[in-house]
């Protein structure tokens, strides 16, 4: 399978581009580990796959809609 398809197989079945699928599922992990972890934020972000920690904030915020220290009360 080429790239490209695996790119249009994606967009098909999720409905998201690849990097969009990719960044979902890295902050999904990231969720569950603010919920199950005492683990720093930035390690957390880190530990997902993204460098950059503001980033990773930013992103967390759009889709949870709320910052990971938040999150991470709540869930507490």
């Amino acid at each position: 399978m080429s790239r490209m398809q695996l790119h249009r197989k994606i967009k098909a079945l999720t409905g998201l581009s690849a990097s969009e699928f990719i960044r979902s599922q890295r902050l999904k992990l990231a969720a569950q580990l603010l919920k199950k972890s005492d683990i720093n934020i930035s390690q957390v972000g880190y530990s997902v796959g993204f460098n950059d920690s503001s980033y990773f904030a930013k992103c967390f915020k759009q889709t949870y809609h709320c910052t990971p220290t938040e999150y991470a009360k709540k869930q507490a």
